[in-house]
């Protein structure tokens, strides 16, 4: 079987020398999912941003057909040349049997209308609460929200990171889907308390939603604790990168690192005791895995389907003071630490197992019927 996957920032985390360019959880799920289905003998490919790279080539057995340039064209017009016209040649050149692509957009229209009539199948994954949100905040254009729709309705299968995503698709959409899990890399140490000299870590897209904002004020009132605080500038939101590396400068305790590639990111969530999310939303953020599977605690506002408060993973807070209250607990007390730390390992253990985290992704790949 041919699959492609239509992610286009995705090469960053699939071949190290581009990964100056900035990327996401959803690309590194992409990516990740790409090589367990090559490793299993499927043809598999990836359309991707013109980096610079040839056209063609290959890392860890997926091969990659280039689009176009992320500043590509002349703003309006650019949307249907070079863009779309552009998608469709690589989308063309993969010849695939299933194109798989995620998160709300125009995408997700144009691929199901290149793919519907050529019949091949679409499996789109929900990468977003808001995804399921019939107002779809995170879009700005009506032409980019009708597309998704269109995409939406036509898709062979649809993936879900959860119980809360499932349901709020089928009330606002009225449409059926499996939840599935998501993969992530396994821990290369297994750093104990002390040897942790990260106290508090934060790693994010710099976007209003994601709340970096908090994370200023949290740092600020934890003088005696080293913060660290990761994420890069995303397009539309240049100046709140600006404004938060300029805030960030003036805290003594916080280390503001800007964008840290993928690969080298991880050395951060092992040598961290508390990571903390603040996002007012989020769909399953891929950076709970990163820290769990090292036995990093997560204290967060956001807590997918309960299971942070139901399994002990760290703790799930609703209020500034009760964040604090808890980094403080985890970063300093260490047999509470300890205690959390392990829960989170026995959960990964328990839970994030390949094959079994596959198995959604295979049955909507060949077609099943939709659970």
């Amino acid at each position: 079987m041919k699959v492609c996957f239509v992610g286009l920032d995705a090469l960053p985390v699939l071949a190290r020398e581009y990964n100056r360019h900035g990327t996401g959880g959803e690309q590194v799920q992409h990516t990740l999912l790409a090589r367990a289905l090559a490793l299993r003998g499927f043809d598999v490919s990836m359309v991707a941003y013109d980096y610079g790279q040839p056209d063609g080539a290959e890392w860890d057995k997926v091969r990659t057909w280039r689009a176009y340039r992320r500043d590509a064209g002349l703003p309006v017009l650019r949307f249907l040349h070079p863009r779309w016209t552009a998608l469709r040649a690589a989308l063309r050149r993969a010849d695939a049997d299933v194109y798989y692509v995620s998160c709300a957009g125009a995408q997700v229209g144009q691929v199901a209308h290149f793919a519907r009539p050529r019949s091949r199948r679409v499996v789109f994954r929900i990468a977003h609460d808001l995804d399921c949100d019939p107002d779809l905040p995170l879009l700005r254009f009506w032409r980019d929200k009708q597309l998704y729709r269109y995409g939406l309705n036509r898709a062979s299968s649809i993936l879900v990171q959860g119980v809360r995503q499932q349901e709020a698709l089928q009330r606002n959409f009225g449409l059926s889907s499996t939840v599935a899990g998501m993969l992530v890399e396994p821990a290369r140490l297994d750093l104990g308390f002390g040897a942790r000299d990260v106290a508090v870590l934060w790693v994010n897209n710099l976007r209003d939603f994601k709340r970096p904002d908090r994370f200023l004020t949290l740092a600020g009132t934890l003088p005696t604790l080293g913060s660290h605080m990761i994420g890069g500038p995303v397009s539309g939101f240049e100046g709140q990168f600006e404004s938060i590396s300029r805030e960030a400068a003036a805290i003594p305790s916080l280390t503001f690192h800007g964008r840290v590639p993928y690969h080298d990111v991880n050395d951060f969530y092992e040598r961290a005791r508390v990571f903390v999310n603040t996002s007012d939303s989020e769909g399953f953020p891929n950076s709970y895995l990163q820290a769990w599977v090292r036995g990093t605690p997560v204290v967060a506002f956001f807590d997918p389907d309960g299971l942070i408060a139901r399994e002990g993973l760290g703790a799930a807070v609703s209020s500034d003071e009760e964040m604090r209250a808890a980094v403080l607990r985890l970063a300093i007390d260490e047999p509470a630490w300890r205690e959390t730390s392990e829960r989170c390992k026995a959960y990964m253990r328990r839970h994030v197992d390949e094959g079994l985290i596959l198995r959604p992704y295979l049955a909507a790949l060949r077609g099943e019927p939709k659970q």
